[in-house]
């Protein structure tokens, strides 16, 4: 029997695309699966009627005050009980082979602690490529929506506001573990216009454009929250 995956979603405000969200994990072929979804803080909040026209295998909806991701995924791994977790942001649409061809890889490398792959955001290629320690201590190139051994999951630091999954995989990875590449866009992130959606080209980092009104002060932003996560793990 295959082992359970149980896929968290933390939902803050994306009632408007759960349903599809939901829909996207109903049509995976993977077939041991349960969804914990953890409202955090939704205005209005999440009700239990988004699920009935989804076929998903959803188990839980759990209400909390607003504390952020980190915490969501945290309360939802606590809840959860699959051998593999995946943290399935509310704006994720996942092609159907998705979680099937996840779990075949950490079939294939035990040694690995979890699998990734490359993804859209919205019609912008967002590659991946094969895992490399040296350049996840440069740049952060693993997205947030990767299959995890549980035993190797060490929650997520709800101190830190931005590059949560870049610190993650990089506590990860000074305790030993690594992950395994999947090539493959096998989902796509729906632009809004908080979070994800605070992507910017690579140009707008360089000069002149850094300065531009419109990207002066998203660039600060990204720096301020790069050197957080460059003072904690001592990267160069």
């Amino acid at each position: 029997m295959p082992s359970m995956i149980s896929v968290v979603i933390p939902v803050f405000n994306r009632i408007d695309i759960l349903k599809d969200t939901l829909d996207s994990i109903a049509r995976q072929t993977y077939p041991e699966i349960e969804v914990i979804v953890v409202d955090d803080g939704s205005r209005p909040p999440v009700e239990l009627q988004e699920f009935e026209a989804s076929g998903s295998p959803f188990k839980k909806l759990i209400r909390q005050e607003n504390q952020g991701a980190p915490a969501a995924r945290n309360r939802g791994f606590d809840e959860s009980r699959g051998e593999y977790v995946i943290f399935w942001d509310a704006d994720i649409i996942a092609e159907p082979d998705m979680l099937k061809k996840m779990s075949a890889a950490l079939a294939v490398h035990p040694e690995a602690a979890y699998a990734y792959c490359d993804y859209y955001f919205g019609r912008h290629r967002m590659p991946a490529g094969p895992f490399a320690a040296d350049r996840l201590r440069r740049q952060n190139y693993i997205a947030v929506t990767a299959l995890i051994r549980r035993e190797a999951f060490p929650r997520y630091d709800q101190a830190i506001r931005r590059f949560q999954d870049w610190d993650l995989w990089l506590t990860m990875l000074e305790a030993g573990n690594t992950g395994v590449y999947v090539p493959g866009y096998l989902y796509r992130a729906v632009p809004h216009r908080s979070g994800i959606s605070t992507w910017l080209p690579a140009m707008a980092y360089r000069a002149p454009w850094r300065w531009l009104p419109g990207w002066r002060g998203r660039v600060r932003e990204y720096e301020r929250a790069r050197e957080i996560i460059i003072r904690k793990h001592g990267l160069a």
